[in-house]
């Protein structure tokens, strides 16, 4: 039987990949995709708990976090095609500046 507990060390485990690969990757892309798998241990957290308790406020939260997600994702896609046309390129140690 899968308890909270299974859903915790679950959510535990992809918070970290999220922070290391926050931490190690340079590629602006990646970091986007990082930044989203912490957010997704997140909404994991908030749904275990919510099942755990019988209310329904966690899974709120989760669709709040998710539309969260989606508009940070299309700017960050904005961001991203900025960057390319004007620097050429998507690593974050190459491009320090955004100027105009």
């Amino acid at each position: 039987m899968i308890t909270t507990t299974h859903y915790l060390v679950l959510s535990l485990i992809l918070f970290t990949l999220g922070v290391v690969g926050l931490m190690v990757r340079r590629n602006f892309i990646t970091v986007l995709m990082c930044i989203e798998l912490m957010l997704n241990a997140a909404n994991l957290n908030f749904i275990a708990f919510s099942r755990q308790l019988g209310d329904l406020t966690g899974q709120v939260f989760a669709v709040f976090v998710i539309t969260i997600a989606a508009a940070e994702a299309a700017i960050g896609l904005g961001i991203i095609v900025a960057l390319v046309r004007l620097k050429q390129t998507t690593d974050l140690d190459r491009v320090n500046v955004m100027e105009g």
